[in-house]
């Protein structure tokens, strides 16, 4: 397997001298690459389509599994399902009747380009008189977050596709004793990704309000968020004190048994007055948890920075945008560089669809949805209108749809010299040197760049000095030693590091380096 040595990566790349770390800015995609169906329409998805979920490219097609929101009620739901809506909705405001909405079902679409999507009727779920629609047929009414993997290792061709839904069983009336009262997470499988089968609901009676789902390293990761302080939440942070909505993580190497123990995944900070901690206080938080993604051996991930404000008449008055994170372990996330806080994607960069006399503010969200097609890196995420929550606003004005940023492959970030200085240096953790393999760098100004091979303990390895960027700047650039080959070190451990020499061309940047099979994509 390929490693992956990626600048804002410090655990890999952790040493380093007159340099610094030079963050990338994504292109954003204007135009969503996926709309709600039209208002007028008995569609499942009327009001919203929300990217609370999943984009996979297999084999020239790109797949989306997201979640919907949908106008008045749906007569043909059966018995059991009417029964988990029979309580009325006591978040909105004024709600009244004729301004009802339902969050679900969960949809699916396809793409050639992952740009321009249609939505296949899959004839499964009973809607408004008929089949003729994208939604899934599940055993809960209102869900949410469509988080799918494909799961390759499984030798069960019928668990193939692997999914975590959110369900909310704290509207049935009566209470439907298997499915608990607090809204939490369903695990489902399925050989094609369509046609799903729930398997367990682990944590029956527990808040857990998902964001993502990976396999990292074996594991089974789910990626949530908690709200500290509430006992529905069952988190508290230090001190036994309220606090902000805060990233946590569970994971299990079984599908379909969890441990029941969660642990923190990633916060902002909090107040220094524990008093002054609360979900529903004017701070920044971490909406929703990690939105991750596995490259093998380090995970990238985008969180919600939810400028917070009261619940209630100053709802409308949040908006949230993307920050950059990096990971190890797949659990545990940390922001690169020394800034916290900072701003990946702004909502003013990715503004949702206005409507016409109201301005509303834009809130990011992000599920499974950073993937690498090609020599591109794609960031697909949701943004949503906060019409606040006046039940009048939403019936008339509330839009969520699913939106796109490209990043040249792997180009999260770079690593150059400082400003002023004319030479620097990066070096790695200690790598195992794969069995006839290579180095690549994906850098610009390679011009500037050579390669030496260390030894654990920091000392040159023979023959391994110097080693040349073979040219054009690019995203696989390859190293070469006259006379040597890397096979020579195959299985060995070594430090890579990379000199950096100003020049007269473009100014040296080095985004990833990859130690992997000599084929490009091995």
């Amino acid at each position: 397997m390929q490693q992956i040595l990626l600048a804002i990566d410090d655990v890999s790349l952790p040493l380093r001298k007159n340099t610094c770390l030079y963050l990338s800015k994504p292109t954003v995609r204007q135009e969503p690459v996926l709309l709600p169906s039209p208002t007028d329409s008995d569609a499942p998805d009327n009001l919203a389509a929300h990217f609370y979920g999943t984009v996979l490219y297999e084999e020239g097609k790109f797949r989306m599994w997201y979640y919907a929101c949908h106008r008045g009620t749906n007569p043909d739901w059966s018995p059991r399902k009417k029964q988990q809506i029979a309580k009325p909705q006591d978040w909105l405001l004024d709600a009244k009747e004729g301004y009802e909405f339902l969050g679900g079902p969960l949809c699916y679409a396809e793409s050639d380009d992952g740009f321009t999507w249609n939505k296949p009727a899959l004839n499964q779920l009973l809607f408004k008189g008929n089949r003729d629609n994208n939604a899934f047929e599940l055993p809960h009414t209102i869900v949410s977050g469509a988080a799918v993997i494909r799961d390759d290792d499984d030798p069960d061709p019928a668990r193939r596709y692997k999914m975590i839904y959110e369900f909310f069983p704290d509207q049935a009336d009566p209470v439907i004793e298997q499915y608990g009262t607090s809204p939490s997470m369903a695990c489902a499988v399925s050989a094609d990704g369509l046609q799903w089968t729930v398997t367990a609901l682990p944590f029956v009676g527990q808040f857990v309000e998902h964001c993502s789902f990976i396999k990292h390293e074996g594991q089974y990761i789910v990626h949530s968020q908690v709200f500290p302080g509430t006992q529905w939440s069952a988190a508290y942070t230090e001190g036994g004190a309220a606090g902000g909505r805060t990233g946590t993580a569970h994971a299990s190497y079984d599908f379909d048994n969890w441990p029941d123990l969660w642990q923190w995944a990633f916060a902002l900070p909090e107040p220094a007055d524990p008093e002054q901690r609360d979900a529903h206080n004017a701070y920044d938080q971490v909406h929703l948890g990690v939105g991750a993604a596995s490259f093998g051996n380090v995970c990238v991930g985008v969180y919600g920075i939810w400028h917070s404000q009261a619940f209630g008449e100053n709802f409308g008055k949040i908006s949230c945008d993307l920050g950059l994170l990096v990971s190890n372990d797949g659990i545990r996330f940390r922001e690169p560089g020394a800034m916290p806080g900072q701003v990946f994607i702004h909502h003013d960069d990715s503004p949702v669809t206005p409507t016409s006399g109201c301005a509303y503010n834009t809130v990011l969200c992000q599920g499974n949805g950073i993937l690498n097609v090609g020599d591109e890196t794609r960031i697909y995420h949701g943004r949503w209108r906060n019409v606040g929550q006046k039940a009048e606003d939403v019936a008339m004005h509330y839009h969520a749809e699913v939106a796109l940023a490209t990043l040249p492959r792997d180009r999260w970030g770079g690593l150059g010299l400082n400003p002023g200085v004319e030479e620097g240096t990066i070096c790695s953790a200690p790598v195992v040197v794969p069995q006839d393999g290579v180095i690549r760098i994906n850098a610009d100004g390679v011009s500037g760049l050579s390669v030496d091979l260390l030894d654990e303990r920091f000392q040159l390895l023979a023959g391994f000095a110097g080693g040349q960027v073979v040219g054009p700047d690019g995203l696989d650039c390859l190293v070469h030693w006259t006379g040597k080959s890397l096979a020579e070190l195959g299985g060995q451990s070594v430090r890579v590091q990379v000199s950096i020499q100003k020049t007269d061309e473009a100014l040296p940047r080095v985004y990833a380096l990859y130690l992997g099979a000599s084929e490009v994509g091995s």
